[in-house]
């Protein structure tokens, strides 16, 4: 099993989302996020008549644990619908899981990360 975090813009996360469940991933945990990163080094911007610092731009931090079967067409899927080609676009990030364990009915290991759009992955 992995983990994938997944820094997207706010902007693109209802894109993403929508993509994401087009291809069966449908549960996942996502929140605001601010932090730092190069598209600071580039300075403020115009756009329409407004300054903004690139540096402030919102984004969303999406968390998604799933079989590793599924990671590379979920990390394609993101990265092709977050992609905007301007600096900050976001990253994304993968991890090993050793395990995980659904609460509700005590399952484990991959059974705990199944849900009703598996039957799209295969």
């Amino acid at each position: 099993m992995k983990k994938i975090e997944a820094i997207v813009r706010t902007s693109k996360f209802e894109d993403v989302k929508a993509e994401l469940k087009k291809i069966g991933i449908d549960f996942f945990s996502y929140w605001e996020a601010s932090g730092v990163g190069n598209e600071h080094l580039r300075g403020h911007h115009s756009y329409r008549g407004t300054v903004y610092d690139t540096q402030y731009i919102p984004r969303i931090l999406l968390s998604i644990v799933l079989r590793d079967e599924n990671v590379s067409k979920t990390i394609e899927c993101i990265e092709k619908t977050a992609h905007t080609g301007e600096v900050g676009d976001g990253m994304i990030f993968c991890y090993s899981i050793e395990e995980s364990i659904r609460i509700s009915n005590g399952a484990r290991g991959e059974a705990s990360t199944s849900g009703p759009g598996d039957a799209l992955l295969k």
